[in-house]
């Protein structure tokens, strides 16, 4: 046997031992646990704002070091994309470009969608600074369809709009800013806030709106000094300077230079920069020598493995000889399995065009319903509307029924479309849950109250025991939360007569910040039957048909429960006798504040309002709907104008002074949206109230950032019409007088 072939035999051998060991080694990182460096990575990102740059780096490379003891290898390519964010920082490209490159190594062999988003947002900003403005919108477009996550996504939102300023795309910008100035982001909520100022007080410069501008750029300036922030302290005070000089307004220009130089004389100076500069040196050399020490073993390794070339040579042949009695069976098996993945090749293409064709009719299913339901919002606000007015013009004693019941059945249609519209945007993946501070307790009692009527017409006694160790203020989202309890103690008090309905709530586990809450509504109702508890949760299911026709209700409630607490990460379970009731329990983990002082009341009193010499203007397409709304303002003694579309809204807008305007928001021409937009440009006081009949693509955060004070959907409760203009008015306006 020859030298070479034995050579060729051990290289083989070798790199089938480097394949195993490799795949080992990925193994063992993606089993490693990421909260040990999660740490970490945000104690760098609030030092990052607040320009302590070095400790920042230093952070970042423990963060490292420890991703690389763990052989974590997602958690060290976050390492890499936050050390390059904050070379950034120090307009250090060449040094985030290394950084970069790095993780583009380790994002070849893994799978990891965030890292991916992360990377491209980086080289999107890399792009807007070299002024490849579209380039750079078309790479965060890519980074937006890969991640979700919040906080990605309000950065996302923010280096838009810096690209839109560059483009002079103001309206663009001024919508990115404003969703960013309302932010609920728990790691950064502060600093982007601070941005969204700075940004739109540039942004009012370059257009020339100083008054705006000037106000924009105190607030910016006001939080960023209060949180430490001290670039962007530096940038208010060079802003307000400015447009201060050109307000005329000299002494208060004056007064923000001299901050400036403040700032430039111990922030900014020299001795810091010199620190900076030498740790970021520091730790980029040290890890270009980590990588070539790793270089310097692996020259080693092979060294010795030279050496131990004859045990190897002899080895290998031992293992040939194995190999080749081996062979003919795998010669064999392999001619067995050729056929075998031809047969499955065959199979996947079948499933393929099967799956295609599921995708394409849930699509189908999606679009039909979403259309379904947005238009029948329209004519069902008409039939609900004048039943309403037609209520109120004291009918006939025999025609009071006949209305009340048509009153009812519209009711009744509106909960139906809305349960549809509502699983079927938890279908598309239209929803996911918000984050904000909320009071638990409160919500819960708002649901209980609500409820309250329906519980006494069945005579039953609605009840809450509340675990008083919950804290008072909780991180989550308390609108789909009231969804969840709306439905599940409506169903109890549905399935219980002469009985209790009963709410439970327990924190299981606090730590620090994190908590663990356990919710339960149990019932002593008419119970469901083991063969049923199985299917109660899927759509339009029920009982049986003798309890639909008794009860009524559409089978969606459950449905959407289950739906919503999945979007919480969160399972419902159900354990339930036949003729004794029911008990429904699941857990949310969220986040706490304890450094926020209790709420005391939990009770909120809708006020009664004097309309009366109020003037306002319904924009809305819908002839039947325009006199429907009239109608229902003339009752308060409230006159209006009509706007019949977006264009008309702006033109009486600009001519006429409204006390408050009534925004429909799907218009032929411009948008509900865009009329808003134009109508903020030369009116901010005026309240805006978006009353419209929201669809599957609609989102309520894009009214707001439009300008949009409120929102109402149709159709709508009377009370909750007549309550919304009085809170908008007279509320948020206090120079108005309301008796």
């Amino acid at each position: 046997m020859s030298l070479s072939f034995l050579h060729s035999n051990i290289k083989y051998f070798m790199l089938l031992c480097i394949c195993i060991t490799l795949g080992q080694t990925a193994i063992a990182q993606e089993s490693t646990s990421y909260q040990a460096v999660a740490p970490f990575i945000n104690e760098a990102r609030k030092l990052r704002n607040q320009n302590k740059i070095d400790l920042a780096l230093e952070t970042l490379n423990k963060a490292a070091t420890e991703a690389e003891k763990n052989e974590d290898v997602k958690a060290l390519i976050d390492s890499f994309h936050e050390l390059a964010i904050l070379y950034l920082k120090l307009d250090r490209e060449g040094d985030t470009q290394f950084y970069w490159d790095r993780a583009s190594v380790l994002l070849k062999d893994i799978a990891y969608p965030y890292g991916d988003a992360i990377h491209k947002h980086i080289e999107a900003i890399l792009l807007y600074r070299g002024n490849q403005n579209f380039s750079a919108l078309s790479m965060l477009e890519k980074a937006k369809q890969l991640n979700n996550d919040r906080n990605f996504f309000n950065n996302i939102l923010l280096t838009e709009a810096k690209v839109y300023l560059n483009l002079e795309r103001y309206d663009n910008a001024i919508k990115n800013l404003n969703s960013l100035v309302v932010n609920t982001d728990i790691y950064e909520k502060d600093y982007l806030t601070t941005q969204a100022y700075l940004g739109l007080a540039e942004l009012y410069l370059k257009r020339g709106d100083l008054k705006e501008g000037a106000k924009n750029g105190e607030l910016g300036f006001k939080l960023a000094t209060n949180n430490e922030f001290f670039v962007e302290t530096k940038k208010a005070n060079e802003l307000l300077t400015v447009i201060y000089e050109q307000l005329g307004l000299y002494e208060n220009a004056y007064t923000k230079s001299q901050n400036l130089l403040h700032i430039n004389d111990s922030i900014f100076n020299l001795e810091k920069l010199k620190v900076e500069a030498k740790t970021a040196d520091q730790i980029r050399d040290g890890i270009k020598t980590k990588q070539i020490v790793g270089l310097e073993t692996k020259v080693e390794e092979l060294t010795a493995s030279q050496n131990r070339s004859e045990i190897t040579a002899i080895l290998t042949s031992a293992f040939l000889i194995i190999i080749s009695l081996l062979a003919v069976s795998l010669y064999r098996n392999n001619q067995i399995k050729v056929k075998t993945n031809d047969l499955l090749h065959t199979k996947n293409k079948e499933l393929q065009v099967a799956r295609d064709g599921a995708v394409q009719a849930m699509e189908a299913k999606t679009n039909f319903l979403s259309t379904v339901s947005h238009e029948l919002r329209t004519p069902l606000y008409a039939v609900t509307g004048l039943t309403h007015l037609l209520l109120e013009e004291n009918p006939e004693e025999h025609q009071k029924d006949h209305l009340k019941a048509l009153k009812f059945s519209g009711d009744y249609l509106l909960n139906f479309i809305n349960d549809i519209l509502h699983i079927n945007k938890i279908d598309a993946n239209k929803l996911e849950p918000l984050n904000m501070e909320f009071n638990l307790k409160k919500v819960i009692n708002e649901v209980i109250n609500s409820l309250q009527q329906s519980a006494k017409s069945n005579n039953t006694k609605l009840t809450l025991e509340f675990d008083d160790a919950i804290p008072g203020h909780l991180m989550s989202d308390p609108l789909k939360l009231s969804q969840v309890f709306m439905n599940l103690i409506g169903n109890s008090i549905k399935f219980t007569k002469d009985g209790e309905v009963r709410v439970i709530t327990k924190l299981l586990r606090k730590d620090n910040e994190d908590v663990k809450i356990y919710f339960e509504v149990n019932d002593n109702g008419i119970g469901i039957s083991k063969e049923k508890q199985k299917s109660i949760f899927e759509g339009f299911e029920q009982g049986s048909i003798q309890i639909n026709r008794e009860y009524g209700g559409t089978g969606l409630g459950l449905t959407i429960v289950k739906s919503l607490l999945g979007l919480f990460e969160s399972e419902i379970e159900l354990e339930s006798t036949l003729g004794k009731g029911s008990a429904f329990s699941f857990a949310i983990e969220m986040k706490s504040l304890d450094n926020l002082p209790d709420d005391i009341s939990f009770e909120v009193t809708p006020r009664d309002y004097d309309f009366k010499g109020l003037h306002l203007m319904i924009v809305e397409d819908n002839k039947i709907n325009q006199v429907i709304t009239k109608k229902m303002l003339t009752k308060k003694e409230i006159t209006s104008d009509i706007a019949s579309n977006g264009e008309e809204a702006v033109i009486l807008a600009k001519e006429n002074v409204y006390d408050a305007i009534l925004m429909d928001i799907h218009m032929p021409g411009i948008s509900g949206e865009e009329a808003t937009i134009q109508i903020r440009k030369f009116d901010q006081r005026t309240p805006i109230i978006a009353l419209t009949a929201i669809s599957l693509d609609d989102s309520l955060e894009s009214f707001y950032a439009a300008g949009c004070d409120d929102v109402v959907t149709k159709p709508f409760k009377p009370e909750v019409f007549y309550q919304k203009i009085g809170e908008n008015i007279f509320d948020k306006r206090p120079n108005i007088s309301n008796s």
